[in-house]
């Protein structure tokens, strides 16, 4: 089977030649600037860079010598963007670690570490010396009564100074003009006839998140309680915007890419972010109005992202059209992957999953690693409908021999 070929068996809940492999191909389960060079260095790779293509989380993009190393079967579409070394700029990440990011992020010094500014000079994003990771300083609509609706017709404008709008990832930095469109459907063309990997592309879709980067969370929370009518008004222009952008990239990339990526959190560690209940009745219809557009298209296969315990919606979500879960947080409470296969897997292909983050990864041995992780490919992986990647990011902390361990077993 080619690369492509197993992932899309594994879509089809079919168990290809052997399991399918993930590092990076979601932003979001993959792997952080630091762990990724001290992973380099343990396997005596010498050659390349660390290039971090997401500066919010600190993500490299693992370069091809790596993906080979973890077995990896699928890519983001955003790598065929930014491959130009004009396109990148040396930067030094806490831990002294040299690295590149894109040209176009532009991080200021600031006494205690750096400050991200928007173009007009407002403070949006600060990741303080020793920090690894950038934080929201700037939302838009904390003080946003909802009296003013003319406020949502500029909500585009308003969302490029929130930090994850103003520092993104290519290829969607760019306004979505038709020659940026037309570039993106050249480049995920050559990506699917130049290689064999299958290719996903991240559009996001977020409605829970964006309010909270919006409005701030506690804001958003408490006004959807105590003031339904604002936000829905602002959910309504959210899901307006999303359909308009997302019909336009699936027109762009239809043909060439297999997995279409959303994300919205909706779990914490204990429950979901907001109650069931208020899910279904809020969000779960305006989700169904951007997901429906994917399930439209030939050959495109529909990816949430959402952490935390979400288990009591899952019905909801396989309702409304979501093929494939990730991370598959399965410290999380409810989310134990044996319930999770035994009452879902006939629905759901679980990407992820197959390595606890929060306590084996950074702090087993590789014995215990490897022990984990084929404890996790024998109950995901039965019957197919699994695409191996561990729970979340591989943060700076965890060692790389567990890093080497958890993809040896997992190639086993």
């Amino acid at each position: 089977m080619t690369r492509r070929e197993r992932v899309l068996a594994a879509l089809a809940h079919k168990e290809p030649d052997r399991m399918p492999v993930d590092l990076g191909a979601m932003r979001s389960t993959g792997i952080t600037a630091l762990a990724y060079s001290r992973l380099k260095a343990h396997l005596g790779m010498t050659s390349g860079a660390t290039h971090v293509y997401d500066v919010v989380q600190q993500l490299a993009q693992p370069e091809p010598e790596i993906l080979e190393f973890a077995g990896a079967d699928v890519v983001d579409l955003g790598r065929a963007f930014l491959t130009d070394p004009d396109d990148w700029k040396p930067f030094t990440l806490p831990g002294y670690v040299s690295v590149k990011i894109p040209r176009y992020v532009d991080f200021t010094p600031h006494e205690d570490g750096w400050l991200a500014k928007h173009k007009d000079g407002t403070v949006i994003g600060a990741m303080p010396k020793d920090a690894f990771y950038l934080s929201q300083k700037y939302f838009p609509l904390a003080d946003w009564d909802g009296s003013d609706r003319a406020v949502l017709g500029r909500l585009s404008e308003l969302m490029e100074k929130v930090t994850w709008s103003a520092l993104p990832t290519a290829p969607f930095h760019k306004p979505l003009t038709a020659d940026h469109l037309a570039e993106v459907r050249s480049r995920a063309k050559t990506l699917y006839e130049t290689t064999d990997y299958a290719v996903m592309v991240g559009f996001g879709g977020n409605l829970l998140e964006w309010g909270e980067y919006l409005c701030g969370m506690d804001r958003f929370l408490i006004d959807l309680i105590d003031q339904r009518p604002k936000i829905e008004a602002l959910l309504d222009r959210l899901v307006e915007m999303h359909i308009v952008n997302l019909e336009k990239i699936l027109d762009a990339v239809e043909g060439y890419v297999q997995v279409v990526q959303m994300g919205d959190d909706l779990g914490t560690q204990l429950s979901t972010v907001i109650s069931p209940a208020l899910y279904r009745e809020v969000f779960k219809p305006r989700h169904k109005l951007i997901y429906e557009r994917v399930r439209r298209r030939n050959g495109l296969h529909l990816f949430l992202h959402s952490c935390g315990a979400i288990a009591d919606i899952i019905p909801d979500l396989i309702e409304i059209g979501v093929e494939i879960l990730n991370p598959v947080q399965t410290s999380a409470r409810g989310m134990e992957p044996e319930r999770l296969k035994r009452e879902f897997g006939k629905d759901l292909v679980f990407w992820g999953g197959g390595c606890d983050t929060r306590d084996v990864l950074p702090n087993g041995t590789p014995g215990e690693v490897r022990r984990h992780v084929r404890e996790r490919i024998e109950i995901l992986g039965a019957g197919g409908g699994f695409v191996f990647t561990q729970v979340h990011n591989i943060l700076p902390n965890v060692p790389p021999a567990n890093i080497s361990a958890m993809y040896e077993a997992a190639k086993e």
